[in-house]
């Protein structure tokens, strides 16, 4: 949702698919219909889950998110159906979020794989085993935050040196690119012949919500213009400063983020 969203203020064309349960699901799908894109429902017969961000004036956060709903073979057989109906219509698959309760690590592997078959793009944004065998599948770019990529690496990543190094480990494992998320020091990524440095300007962070998504959602949309690797990282990144800067769940307009983009320096690593 947060990455159709800004997709969707950047003058894309995107479509969400969620799933939604229960009574918070309900007042999930009220909000979903005012959100000025389609959003494709699977309905499921557990409760939707409810996560919750307390932050500070600093941008410091404390996050309690819930472990998410139990979800049956049958349910997940329709958002399979759901993102497979759409794949030929798609220019890219962004797989967001994390896996519930009752799936497979190995579904975003599935669904990479559907996408490569139909010469689909695959931005993979997740955490854990999911990240862990979503990477074997190939996606075009796997978008992991600093400690995403130290559980999936199981190091400690606390220098430069650490970080050059991380992404590059994380695209030998089968990733085609990679845009290893420093919050307020910005991007290292790496594709087949480029290791960057993507660096923001000096910025107040008031809120994290929904930063990740944004700088997600920013590369496709830059990348769907055709713009080249470096380009399309520092549109991410000019996006997730950006959004950092505003309260709450907000999200950067296309404006904003361009404001920013003139001040985010790329350097080759």
């Amino acid at each position: 949702m947060n990455a159709s969203r800004v997709l969707h203020s950047f003058g894309a064309k995107t479509l969400a698919i969620v799933t939604s349960g229960g009574a918070i699901g309900q007042r999930l799908e009220k909000l979903a219909a005012k959100s000025g894109f389609p959003v494709k429902v699977v309905p499921i017969h557990n409760e939707s889950r409810v996560n919750l961000t307390i932050t500070d004036k600093q941008g410091l956060a404390l996050r309690l998110n819930e472990q998410g709903p139990l979800i049956t073979p049958e349910e997940l057989t329709r958002v399979e159906k759901a993102v497979a109906s759409r794949l030929e219509s798609a220019a890219w698959l962004m797989l967001c979020g994390s896996i519930p309760p009752g799936v497979s690590t190995d579904f975003y592997t599935k669904l990479i794989r559907m996408a490569r078959d139909r010469k689909v793009k695959t931005l993979l944004d997740t955490d854990g085993d999911a990240l862990l065998h979503g990477i074997e599948a190939g996606p075009s770019i796997v978008s992991p935050n600093q400690p995403e990529a130290e559980r999936l690496l199981n190091r400690a990543l606390i220098t430069r040196v650490q970080f050059l190094e991380a992404a590059a480990r994380i695209k030998a494992m089968g990733a085609e690119a990679v845009m290893l998320s420093l919050g307020g020091r910005g991007v290292v990524a790496v594709n087949e012949n480029q290791l960057l440095e993507v660096i923001p300007p000096r910025t107040d962070a008031v809120s994290p919500l929904g930063a990740g998504d944004a700088l997600a959602a920013a590369y496709v949309w830059a990348a769907t213009k055709r713009k080249d690797f470096a380009d399309c990282v520092r549109w991410a990144v000019a996006a997730g400063t950006a959004s950092a800067k505003l309260p709450g769940l907000e999200s950067a307009s296309l404006e904003q983020t361009k404001e920013v983009y003139k001040a985010v320096e790329v350097r080759k690593a």
